[in-house]
């Protein structure tokens, strides 16, 4: 994503988690990663010592790997810190 797209996204995020959510509350990700251990356990590791709760599920053809991520988060901040971090992970794409 072009980088200034990117902060006006994460921008309007950050306010919406603001005025719809009461901090600190359990947050979903949820992540497609092409199916990839090394991939997939890069964003597991971004979660690591979190309490987070991991599931992940392979599309039928096992081309690509759903990961959702349920943990409980302090503020907008760090769920958008979170988002960022794992778009360094290469193909992520995150919904």
């Amino acid at each position: 994503m072009d980088p200034k797209k990117a902060e006006e996204f994460y921008s309007r995020l950050k306010e919406q988690l603001e005025q719809d959510t009461n901090w600190p509350a359990p947050y979903l990700y949820k992540f497609i990663v092409p199916t990839d251990t090394a991939k997939i356990q890069q964003i597991e590791d971004i979660f690591n010592n979190m309490g987070a709760v991991i599931n992940s599920k392979q599309s039928k053809k096992g081309t690509y790997t759903s990961v959702s991520i349920n943990v409980r988060m302090p503020n907008p901040a760090k769920v958008i810190e979170k988002y960022i971090e794992v778009s360094a992970v290469e193909g992520v794409i995150s919904l």
